[in-house]
């Protein structure tokens, strides 16, 4: 009943920024962890950004000084702001989020569709 939807993606030129966004909806209790992973035609998901429901973030070192993540708690959304990005950013963005749907289960992790950012040169 948890569901996590994407949006933000699209065609940009490198160099250019996006605003990518994931919002969580349905049955949520609690929210933990949520994050950005992306993956790359033919390559394996990898890290991009996470950050705690207290604000504490970790970026991939392929982003650091280019990728801020955010989350606005009340609206169960966590943002991605990617600015001078490259072609190397291009990928499919897939947001998650470790959820508790009520006080007595435990977390687990939940997976959004993803978004496809294609980054031309």
């Amino acid at each position: 009943q948890v569901q996590l939807v994407e949006s933000g993606g699209g065609l940009v030129q490198a160099g250019g920024s996006l605003r990518l966004s994931c919002a969580a909806s349905g049955r949520i209790f609690s929210i933990n962890v949520m994050g950005w992973y992306r993956q790359a035609p033919g390559k394996q998901r990898e890290l991009v950004a996470v950050i705690t429901s207290g604000g504490i973030t970790n970026y991939a070192d392929s982003v650091k000084g280019r990728f801020t993540i955010s989350r606005d708690n009340a609206k169960n959304t966590v943002y991605l702001q990617m600015n001078s990005l490259k072609p190397e950013d291009t990928a499919v963005y897939y947001c998650n989020a470790d959820i508790r749907i009520s006080s007595w289960v435990n977390w687990k992790d939940y997976w959004g569709k993803g978004t496809l950012v294609t980054v031309s040169s």
